[in-house]
């Protein structure tokens, strides 16, 4: 997948997910380029563990290849 897909998919995913608003006003965020990254990974992995995290993202290589 080439990264013209990846962003394509992903904004698809943000107006499915979010709506319309909502996806506009996170991607606005996205843009300021002020976000605390290490604050919102706690908030995204904070109840998993880093096996869990590691399996996670080892399967979606695999998908992938």
């Amino acid at each position: 997948m080439d990264d013209t897909e990846i962003i394509t998919r992903g904004i698809k995913a943000l107006y499915e997910s979010l709506g319309s608003v909502d996806a506009l006003k996170f991607l606005n965020l996205l843009d300021r380029g002020s976000n605390d990254y290490v604050e919102i990974s706690h908030k995204l992995y904070s109840k998993q563990t880093v096996d869990e995290i590691f399996d996670r993202a080892k399967q979606s290589s695999e998908e992938r290849s």
